[in-house]
């Protein structure tokens, strides 16, 4: 006939600390001070009470560790995502720049062309069906042509002003000419600026 081995507090406390069952183990050691009778036992008390406090240190700092490496790790993440979106952006500028000028020459080689001559018309057309492919291409890789219109208000952002002037009938900061369009990433950063001419107050 085999006899049931009994268990005593103390290795029932260790058994669920090393399970990291610091619950378990916390109801085991108030169970047992609830049980004491003797020194001894006030004794196993004590030490199933530093264990368990032991336990509880150890697991608050894994815990705080763990939290730390979390928040390193996605930090790393977020820095990561930045510096590859701002060489992405650096490479599209210097690629932008480098396309701008360009668009710059087919505008205006189309602006002063002779339209009604007859045997310059194939020509033209096909420098602004180029001039049309060409702004499409650099849209869809995320540059945006910053095209104000006359009546606009000035925006020192995405505006350059080269110059005022006094326009009957015109408010002050308003465009009154265009002399070059801008271009600006998708974003919003603005590549350069449109050139303009602004309207100013009569003195």
């Amino acid at each position: 006939m085999s006899t049931e081995q009994k268990v005593s507090p103390e290795e029932q406390v260790e058994t669920a600390v090393e399970a990291e069952q610091v619950e378990t183990a916390a109801e085991q050691v108030e169970a047992a001070a609830e049980q004491v009778e003797t020194a001894e036992e006030l004794n196993v008390l004590e030490r199933l009470t530093k264990k368990l406090t032991e336990t509880e240190e150890q697991l608050k700092e894994q815990k705080d560790l763990t939290i730390r490496a979390q928040a390193f790790a996605q930090n790393e993440i977020r820095k990561a995502g930045i510096d590859a979106e701002n060489r992405r952006k650096s490479v599209l500028k210097g690629f932008s720049n480098a396309l701008v000028p360009v668009v710059d020459h087919l505008e205006m080689a189309i602006s002063h062309a002779d339209k009604e001559n007859e045997t310059l018309k194939p020509m033209v057309e096909g420098v602004e069906m180029t001039l049309a492919e060409l702004v499409k291409a650099i849209g869809q890789i995320g540059v945006v042509q910053i095209a104000p219109q006359i009546g606009d208000d000035l925006n020192p952002e995405k505006h350059q002003a080269m110059g005022m002037q006094v326009v009957e009938g015109v408010e002050p900061n308003k465009i009154v000419a265009v002399m070059q369009k801008g271009y600006e990433l998708s974003g919003g950063q603005v590549i350069r600026p449109a050139m303009v001419m602004v309207s100013k107050a009569a003195e």
